[in-house]
């Protein structure tokens, strides 16, 4: 006789108990931000950077020889959150809206301060001149780089003392660092964009000292940044410096990020060039002595060969973006996000000093900070000199492959 099955029966479950009798492996977060999955994220919910007055020293001040005072974490998390690195950055996009809707061509206030850093800059170029590439036995890295470095760093001091009244004479011991070390490192023959942000950071003791004013803004970018960038494309060409730190395709640039910044806010509202004229090569050919953007696009273009959407995407990608407006705000962010904030603790590719004043019982004097932030691939050390020789690189082992993604996202919130 065939057997007829029944279905199981199973006892009622007892109702839920507001305090359960077992206690999880590992309790749930609550109410915890998404992690972001990359750094196009980050940059879209970071604030677009404001511009600060950059307010003078009082004086008399006791200047001293950079030293190092910030060792953890959590110390250059303090510094990161402080009025002062805020004051930094908004000293930068100070420049940035000084050149707005303005060509590198136009008239501005040029006072005797900027006349003689656009001077000094000038004698670096023709040092360059003056010291023949030795023969070059690899892709990158002339030695002869090396003696120009070394006639830089040995005039470093007077030329502190061209800019400097009577008064404040003493501050070329805390001036010197930034200066040296804003064209490259000899050691390893390179140059990135840490080496830029300490060239931005020297401009900005210079405002703290007084020696430019918020009136000579339009002059630092268009004159003397403009020379700058002379020299390092020229230094580049002639010594085959390697880029330090460098994302590769992955990266804004190899070498600049500064001159994206500022020439995306001379094009905001321009009638006729749009982010896609980039791909215009009469308007490369025909502006690009106008506008750094467009400059830095051909010299781009110049030092690397191919497709420009294969060797340079995050540029192709961000002339999708509608407008100059949008462009200049997203990489604001990028700088902030990508070069400011990012700090490595192991070890130091530049180093630079920068004396603040901080209200916190732990620092309650004149301090110099030691700070290491990764300046897209480079970090900097706010603070220490590295000893003479030194060969030290930073490897960026967590940098994501790539951490751009599709970038006009960023730009476009």
């Amino acid at each position: 006789m065939r057997q007829v099955r029944r279905p199981h029966l199973f006892p009622t479950p007892p109702p839920p108990s507001a305090t359960p009798s077992y206690i999880p492996i590992r309790f749930p977060a609550v109410n915890l931000p998404t992690s972001p999955a990359n750094m196009k994220e980050v940059i879209i919910r970071t604030p677009v950077p404001q511009a600060e007055k950059v307010e003078p020293i009082s004086l008399p001040h006791e200047f001293t020889i950079p030293s190092k005072k910030i060792r953890s974490q959590d110390d250059i998390a303090q510094f990161h959150s402080s009025p002062y690195f805020r004051n930094f950055l908004g000293f930068v996009v100070s420049c940035s809206e000084s050149i707005k809707s303005r060509k590198l061509s136009d008239p501005c206030h040029v006072s005797p301060a900027v006349e003689t850093l656009v001077s000094i800059l000038q004698k670096l170029v023709a040092y360059v001149d003056e010291i023949p590439p030795a023969p070059l036995t690899g892709r990158y890295g002339n030695v002869a780089y090396r003696v120009w470095h070394e006639r830089m760093s040995g005039d470093a001091e007077g030329f502190m003392l061209m800019l400097l009244p009577p008064d404040l004479r003493d501050a070329a011991v805390e001036l010197v660092p930034y200066f040296t070390d804003s064209f490259g490192n000899a050691s390893r023959i390179d140059y990135g964009t840490g080496h830029e942000t300490n060239f931005a950071a020297w401009l900005y003791c210079l405002a703290r000292l007084g020696i430019v004013r918020e009136e000579d803004y339009p002059a630092l970018v268009s004159r003397v940044f403009v020379k700058y960038l002379e020299l390092m494309r020229k230094l580049q060409l002639t010594f085959c410096l390697e880029p330090a730190g460098s994302h590769g395709v992955w990266g804004l640039d190899d070498y600049q990020f500064l001159p994206y910044i500022f020439g995306s806010s001379q094009l905001i509202d321009h009638k006729y060039m749009k982010p896609k004229s980039i791909h215009n090569e009469d308007i490369l050919e025909n502006f690009s002595n106008e506008y750094m953007y467009l400059s830095c696009i051909v010299f781009v273009k110049k030092v690397k060969k191919g497709l420009f959407a294969e060797h340079s995407p995050m540029l192709d990608d961000i002339s999708g973006v509608p407008n100059w407006n949008k462009v200049n705000s997203g990489l604001l962010k990028m700088y902030k996000v990508e070069v400011l904030e990012k700090n490595c603790l192991s070890a130091s590719q530049n180093i630079i000093g920068l004396v603040i004043r901080t209200e916190d019982s732990k620092y309650a004097q004149d301090i110099v900070l030691t700070v290491r932030m990764k300046m897209s691939g480079v970090s900097v050390d706010f603070g220490r000199c590295l000893p003479k020789g030194c060969n030290e690189r930073w490897e960026d082992k967590n940098s994501e492959t790539n951490s751009a993604g599709s970038v006009s996202d960023a730009y476009n919130t």
